[in-house]
């Protein structure tokens, strides 16, 4: 019994692997992800594009209950782990499956349910880089820092990454983007700043941070670069 975590990238078809596209294409069942909303998920379109829909399936997560979120868990867990006694499965997600992802969650639920299976992860583009190359913006160099954390971490947690490292990454929770360009202004960092949304996809968004007006898109990612006076100065 194989369970594997097939990072997809971040929606841009493209940025798939050849890795991620071999073993969606031998598991016997691929499952994606959609929320509580039942909508197409970023994944399951990616998916589409190279395996048969009749070998992909559904699993719903709730997203916003923790005990809606714990029941999902627990279905989802069940309906994975019976589906391994028919072949090897594959859950694809959004990014890479060992950052910010609910296969963590899965694979920690199927393996309760099935001890002996072996769970594995292919590695995906994530947000980050997407957004550094469709904005032409360095991530780090030389010995540069950099820090990745989440808008639901707080603004006094991102405030501190701002003040320690070089370059800051915060992804999605886009419903506390104001308050969270709002540290970036205190802390005097918003002039680099760059903000992407449905990367790769229709509606794409990539723009200076401080520019961004309305709502933004839950899966969001905010890219802080880090100062730089000349090349090769941090070297």
């Amino acid at each position: 019994m194989r369970l594997v975590g097939v990072g997809v990238g971040p929606g841009d078809p493209e940025l798939v692997t050849v890795k991620a596209v071999r073993e969606l294409r031998e598991a016997a069942t691929v499952f994606v992800p959609v929320t509580d909303t039942g909508e197409v998920g970023r994944a399951e379109a990616t998916v589409l594009g190279y395996v048969d829909p009749s070998r992909v399936r559904r699993l719903r997560f709730a997203i916003h209950d923790d005990d809606a979120r714990a029941r999902a868990w627990d279905q989802a867990g069940a309906e994975v782990a019976e589906a391994l006694e028919h072949g090897d499965v594959a859950f694809a997600t959004i990014g890479d499956p060992n950052i910010y992802s609910t296969f963590t969650y899965l694979a920690a639920t199927v393996r309760g349910l099935r001890p002996g299976v072996t769970i594995a992860t292919v590695p995906g583009i994530t947000a980050m880089q997407d957004l550094a190359a469709r904005s032409g913006t360095v991530l780090v160099e030389g010995t540069e820092t950099l820090a990745l954390l989440p808008f639901t971490a707080g603004e006094p947690v991102l405030e501190q990454a701002l003040l320690t490292f070089d370059t800051v990454v915060a992804y999605k929770g886009g419903r506390r983007f104001d308050a969270v360009l709002d540290v970036v202004r205190r802390t005097g960092r918003i002039d680099d700043a760059v903000y992407g949304a449905r990367l790769g996809l229709e509606g794409e968004q990539v723009e200076a941070a401080g520019e961004h007006t309305g709502p933004a898109h839950y899966l969001s990612t905010l890219l802080v670069p880090a100062r730089r006076s000349g090349r090769g100065g941090r070297l």
